[in-house]
């Protein structure tokens, strides 16, 4: 990873109900769950870190990193509680935020509400000024009018300043001396241009992404710095890297002064992790599923990496709609993310329906069955009700869940309203949680052109195991493995991953006249941004990919074409061209001829390398294994309460085969199996799972 680590890693990952921490000890994971302070993240994490280094005689002077990642930019972003902002745009151009592009997320919704934008109005302001899009000067910046925003600024007291100008993407000086102009009069404030945070095309794209930064920087630099200074008091006096979204390391400077590279960043390590076991078992195709308490996370993975995009969507309003969120154009791990955790909330709409979600007890107050204050049924309080968690096996050891609580919730608010009995408002929950994320599931894959019949399933997270042979079912997979450590899957991601940047430019040209001057130009430019970041965190060897972002002349959208590394010249540029319709090609069927091609966006990517991990060669059974015990548990195969035997996990070795109905117990998950589900232990101890052959 980063060269000459000598101690202990520290993965922590905090998420909206529990902050996950796994220590890394000479390759052996030691792992613990707290739940999350959403007042000061920080405190849940030091709280696990302390009592993970007491429970095993650690000394955090050993301590040689650690790497976090964090919904905190994510939840500020979805709950608007970031800071106090203001937006400085051309003049002419103040509400592109809001209004948008022609696309609608549901095109024959005549009273259609579009998200509001993350800045109002009223804190939008312009400067005359304009680039062209070869980022030429058609209108000089107007230094006078600048300062006169400046000055309101300063009045109204806003903590956070987004810049972004017309093309700046092609020529960020406008933008830079206007972030001079305003650090001259403001040197405490904080500021985002959007020639630095996103240099791409598209406008609306780029000023909401730059907008997003403004937001939580100075959220999430009090939170960094609060972090490292806590840590250091306690002895650990060592680097804190950040996982960004696309599945990298970057150093905490480079996390401070992007943090919008951090959206969804706990997820991407969770694919990281699901990325490694695919690699690990041989599975080229794979279904990343990542359950924790307040969400459910879906990705694919192909030939052992995740696949990724230059743009994603926050805060969706209308569920698993493109176009009913916030756009954000940073590179990231492509995935979906639903409202369907473990403790999601489950309500009865005005139809009469169970819904689940997208509000969380999260972990203040939580579940009703933890009482910690919450009232509410969740997911949590149907799954403790139908035996597939247990108080006494439950994952988090500092929580004693209650049944009578999960069911006088689940009564009250389901059971009565539907006229439903405990156990029928349960299932109801249950059924209704799997069945959402199986549609989101099948969402993805139609969007992303898959197939899911040929994937095996990987489950993770706290909540995962519980739920994913229900989803395998659905799906109709023919596989699923629960890896150890499932229940802290993401903060082990962290830990696995290289330290990596991808920077991405807008620099157009077309085969009417190839600019390979201009395209290798950037490429060293992007090249050499992409490595500075990289070297902040190590000296290890690294990694170069290339890619373009190309379309035929009169599309609207672009696909991705890798271009092999060396120098750029006339015969690469031909090269590229017939590459891309090679790849449209395999998109879309077929390719166009006799149109021009057209090149959008260059992007490079630098990471440092990563050992390969030690192929795992499929176990078959050899040995039956009887449980532990027996307890009553719901098994929707059957459409009953069956007698299941419970396993303790810790006591499975290789070859051990489990059938179902059965429960296999852990320190952080539960894994169910139905009847007819059989589960095999596998070399490195992971659970493969599939169905029963009668």
């Amino acid at each position: 990873m980063g060269g000459g680590v000598r101690g202990v890693r520290i993965g922590a990952d905090v998420g909206g109900t529990f902050t996950d921490i796994v220590f890394d000890r000479d390759g052996e994971f030691l792992s613990t769950k707290v739940l999350t302070t959403h007042d000061g993240p920080e405190r849940a994490i030091l709280d696990g870190i302390s009592r993970l280094a007491a429970e095993h005689g650690i000394s955090l002077a050993d301590v040689d990193q650690v790497i976090q990642g964090t919904t905190l930019a994510t939840n500020a972003l979805i709950e608007r509680r970031g800071a106090f902002t203001a937006l400085v745009t051309t003049a002419g151009f103040r509400d592109v935020i809001e209004t948008r592009t022609e696309g609608r997320f549901e095109q024959y919704d005549l009273n259609i509400v579009l998200p509001a934008p993350l800045i109002a109005r009223r804190h939008r302001f312009v400067v005359p000024e304009r680039l062209n899009a070869r980022g030429e000067v058609l209108l000089a910046f107007d230094d006078e009018a600048a300062r006169q925003v400046i000055q309101t600024i300063s009045d109204r007291g806003y903590e956070s300043v987004a810049v972004g100008f017309m093309h700046s993407y092609r020529n960020g000086r406008h933008e830079q001396h206007f972030r001079d102009l305003l650090l001259a009069e403001l040197p405490d404030i904080a500021v985002s241009i959007s020639s630095e945070v996103s240099p791409q095309m598209r406008e609306f794209e780029r000023f909401n992404t730059v907008c997003a930064n403004a937001y939580v920087q100075p959220l999430m630099a009090s939170y960094l710095g609060r972090l490292s200074d806590e840590l250091k008091r306690m002895g650990a006096d060592c680097p804190i890297y950040m996982i960004h979204s696309g599945g990298g390391l970057v150093s905490v400077d480079t996390a401070a002064a992007f943090p919008v590279r951090l959206v969804e960043s706990g997820p991407a390590g969770g694919a990281i992790f699901a990325a490694h076991l695919a690699a690990r078992h041989g599975r080229d195709r794979i279904v990343s599923y990542d359950m924790g308490g307040t969400t459910a996370k879906i990705a694919l993975i192909k030939d052992f990496v995740p696949q990724t995009a230059k743009t994603f969507e926050v805060a969706r309003t209308t569920r698993f709609k493109k176009g009913s969120g916030m756009p954000i154009s940073i590179p990231v791990i492509e995935m979906i993310e639903i409202g369907a955790g473990g403790g999601s909330i489950a309500h009865v709409d005005a139809l009469g329906q169970i819904r689940i979600g997208p509000q969380s007890a999260g972990s203040e107050p939580g579940p009703a069955a933890y009482g910690l204050g919450g009232t509410e049924p969740t997911v949590t309080d149907a799954d403790l009700h139908l035996g597939r968690l247990h108080p006494d096996t439950f994952g988090a050891k500092t929580i004693s869940l209650s049944p009578d609580l999960a069911i006088a919730a689940l009564a009250r608010d389901v059971g009565v309203p539907l006229g439903l009995d405990t156990d029928e408002a349960a299932i109801g929950v249950a059924e209704m949680v799997d069945e959402t994320m199986t549609n989101a599931a099948r969402v993805h894959a139609v969007e992303n052109g898959e197939d899911l019949t040929e994937f095996s399933m990987i489950a993770f997270g706290g909540a995962a195991p519980v739920h994913a042979t229900r989803l395998m079912d659905k799906l109709g997979l023919d596989e699923l493995l629960v890896p150890v450590g499932a229940g802290v899957g993401s903060a082990i991601g962290f830990l696995l991953a290289p330290f990596s940047y991808e920077a991405v430019r807008s620099f157009y040209t077309s085969t009417d006249d190839f600019d390979v001057a201009g395209a290798r130009s950037t490429m060293d430019e992007l090249a050499s941004e992409a490595e500075a970041f990289v070297r902040r965190g190590t000296t290890a060897d690294i990694v170069v990919e290339r890619q373009v972002s190309m379309r035929y002349r009169g599309q609207g959208w672009e696909i991705p074409v890798f271009v092999p590394l060396g120098d750029f010249d006339a015969v690469a540029a031909d090269a590229l061209v017939t590459e891309f319709s090679k790849t449209y090609e395999r998109f879309f069927g077929r390719a166009i001829e006799g149109l021009a091609i057209e090149v959008v966006s260059w992007s490079v990517r630098v990471a440092s390398v990563s050992e390969l991990p030690r192929r795992v060669d499929r176990r078959e059974p050899n040995t039956a294994v009887e449980g532990t015990g027996m307890r009553p548990v719901y098994d929707p195969a059957v459409g009953t309460t069956v007698s299941t035997a419970i396993h303790e996990r810790s006591a499975l070795s290789p070859g051990h085969t489990v059938s179902g109905p059965a429960v296999i117990v852990e320190e952080q998950t539960s894994t169910i199996l139905g009847s007819h589900h059989v589960a095999v232990v596998q070399g490195d101890r992971s659970l493969l799972i599939t169905r029963r052959v009668n």
